[in-house]
């Protein structure tokens, strides 16, 4: 899978059967090419210019599964949650 195709799925948190939105980004480890992390940003903002940006952060031990159209994940949103 491309992250491209990564990004234009839905993240679902299993615990709240939220809709997170769309992953933004991605980080990953430069040594091993792996996935640690995907970048959500928090829905509800206009690009950022009201209020502050934030943005989920969830490790990829949290993806419990990734399906043809959304990501399912199982986080506590207010601790995996960066504010900028």
């Amino acid at each position: 899978m491309r992250v491209c195709e990564l990004k234009q799925k839905e993240v679902i948190n299993i615990c709240t059967c939220k809709s997170l939105g769309c992953p933004l980004d991605v980080e990953f480890d430069c040594r091993t090419g792996q996935i640690q992390m995907l970048i959500v940003p928090v829905q509800g903002k206009m690009c950022g210019l009201f209020g502050s940006v934030s943005e989920y952060v969830i490790p990829f031990s949290c993806i419990r599964q990734i399906g043809e159209d959304i990501i399912l994940v199982e986080i506590q949103e207010e601790k995996f949650l960066r504010k900028e």
